[in-house]
């Protein structure tokens, strides 16, 4: 069986594109390939036009990661030994900065997030959305040009969504990053420019937002449609 079948789009430098779809329809899968954790059979990756063929092997695919991609997890993946500060300075160590660019770059991190209070809690002592904040710093703190969300608001009350939607908007905009979210909620995807709608590995429609309150009507109608096509 196959997980993706011919998947091909652009994602535009400082856009925020949202990936909606049925359960076990590939989107996961093409966030694990598009990030270097998974090879595909077939197909290519273009990054600023330059095709990365050797992206899926060792030390390629490491490399990759550490200085294009971001991950943002819905469990968050904090480590509850470290406390925030050291959570966010952990890829800024795994690249070999030194201390003063550690530093520099972790304290930028923490006051965008507004976290700076919190920099010497351990992430059990931190509410779920101040856990994400933490997850949104680590992703960012080497400036990498494409961020990767799955479902960043899966396990996050309305209000604290909305906070950390907003966070990630901050960024693609301060920051000029491009990213793709993965979610099943419409209100999640009104925040993006520009969604796609997966079924069975294939792109089956994708919707442009206008930024207006017709948004939300206009993605679940498109997302009951996705679904009653593929009953």
């Amino acid at each position: 069986m196959e997980a993706l079948k011919g998947v091909s789009f652009d994602l535009y430098k400082k856009e925020m594109l949202a990936i909606m779809g049925t359960s076990g329809s590939g989107k996961s899968t093409l966030l694990n390939i598009i990030g270097a954790l998974d090879a595909p059979d077939a197909g290519s990756i273009y990054l600023q036009g330059k095709s990365s063929k050797h992206l899926f092997s060792e030390p390629y695919a490491t490399e990759f990661r550490r200085s294009n991609i971001g991950f943002i997890f819905q469990a968050f993946h904090l480590l509850a030994d470290l406390n925030v500060k050291e959570n966010i300075a952990l890829p800024l160590i795994l690249k070999g900065l030194s201390t003063h660019e550690i530093k520099a770059k972790t304290d930028e991190a923490l006051d965008f997030v507004k976290l700076g209070e919190w920099k010497d809690h351990r992430p059990a002592q931190l509410s779920g959305g101040q856990q994400q904040r933490v997850a949104i710093a680590r992703a960012l703190v080497t400036a990498p040009p494409i961020i990767l969300a799955d479902e960043p608001t899966g396990n996050l009350d309305y209000n604290t969504s909305t906070e950390i939607l907003e966070v990630l908007v901050d960024t693609k905009k301060q920051l000029g990053q491009s990213m793709i979210v993965v979610t099943h909620d419409p209100t999640v995807a009104a925040y993006a420019d520009r969604i796609l709608f997966f079924h069975d590995g294939e792109i089956r429609d994708q919707y442009v937002c206008q930024r207006n309150h017709d948004d939300i009507a206009n993605i679940m109608s498109k997302f009951k449609n996705l679904i009653e096509a593929g009953a």
